[in-house]
């Protein structure tokens, strides 16, 4: 099927990375091989799997492609890999412990044309093991630097009716264009994995781009079936993420805020996590390890010069409620552009 976007290829590359997703890999391929809408082509990045799942891979035909890494360089840097020499206009991330429903890439062709400014869509996610709830409707981000899945955890009847603007597409699922995303340089490899898919959605609604969560492109996630919820391997990575995504994205003025916030209310969950008997050395080595961000210094000078919405619209697509950290509520914004003329002018 040819592109009416460039004549030719598929509309779509979607790349899947894979670390030790067992059988739910070969799910995650055969069911994205099962999409009515065919024009799009499939890049599997295996980051040096131990558990045999990229041997027993079965690729359904020519449009999937396997690629191994020597080593684990992370889901940042795997994708960026998959995402090389792709001339699709679009780019699309597909968790291997998703499985995306078959008209999946077709709500999200429709969802690009129906909202042509916006430079990234999300998908709706909802829990595999229980569909009548949602797992994820777009990211959130606290100032405290606090982000969470909108409306995980909730009844799929509390999400909006219909499309919605958000902060940013989870990565389990998401489309990006593709311009757009190499210009901001893909997905931060410091961040290795965990947030990295927050920071890049900030990085692109800093230079002035839209997110919007599709309500009808479905996606069944298992939410973190590889890593855990709250291993030591996650929970370090978080909380120092957390902050390097800070030191890097905001503006001054917000981060001065931000990071105290951040600080207390990562102590705050530490402590509540070893209540719990969970692991908390792992968090606050990552706390620690956040607040020593030389690797951001030179990465902050670069987004703070591409950003063209001002400290004021930044502000806006916050959560300043803290309180709704526990609740996970879906939050989304008035469907339009946040870049105006006076919002695009630096404070």
């Amino acid at each position: 099927m040819a592109n009416p976007e460039t004549g030719n290829g598929p509309w779509v590359r979607v790349i899947i990375v894979n670390y030790n997703a067992g059988p739910l890999l070969q799910a995650c391929v055969d069911a994205l091989s099962q999409q009515t809408l065919t024009d799009f082509e499939a890049v599997v990045v295996d980051n040096a799997s131990h558990d045999g799942s990229a041997d027993a891979l079965k690729l359904p035909d020519s449009r999937f492609t396997l690629i191994r890494n020597a080593a684990n360089v992370g889901f940042a840097a795997a994708n960026n890999i998959g995402a090389r020499g792709c001339r699709a206009p679009w780019l699309a991330t597909l968790n291997p412990d998703a499985l995306a429903e078959r008209t999946w890439l077709e709500e999200m062709r429709r969802g690009a044309e129906r909202h042509p400014d916006a430079g990234m869509l999300g998908a709706t996610l909802v829990d595999a093991n229980d569909p009548s709830l949602v797992d994820g409707f777009g990211d959130v981000l606290t100032i405290a630097g606090i982000p969470w899945r909108g409306g995980q955890g909730r009844s799929l009847a509390t999400l909006p009716s219909d499309d919605a603007e958000v902060l940013a597409p989870c990565a389990a699922a998401a489309l990006y264009r593709r311009d757009g995303f190499e210009q901001a340089g893909g997905f931060d490899e410091t961040f290795f994995c965990y947030l990295e898919d927050v920071d890049l959605g900030l990085r692109l609604r800093l230079a002035g781009e839209r997110c919007v969560a599709l309500r009808h492109a479905i996606v069944r996630h298992h939410g973190s079936a590889i890593t855990g919820t709250v291993s030591a391997f996650t929970l370090f990575h978080s909380y120092r993420n957390r902050l390097w995504l800070l030191f890097k994205d905001m503006p001054l003025a917000l981060l001065l805020l931000a990071v105290p916030l951040n600080i207390a209310c990562s102590l705050l969950l530490i402590l509540i996590l070893g209540r719990r008997g969970n692991p908390v050395l792992a968090p606050l080595q990552g706390l620690c390890c956040g607040l020593m961000p030389p690797a951001m210094l030179g990465r902050r000078r670069a987004v703070q010069r591409a950003r063209r919405i001002s400290t004021a619209a930044t502000a806006r697509i916050l959560v300043w409620d803290l309180y709704k950290i526990r609740r996970r509520p879906v939050v989304t914004f008035v469907a339009k552009p946040i870049s105006t003329a006076r919002d695009r002018e630096r404070p």
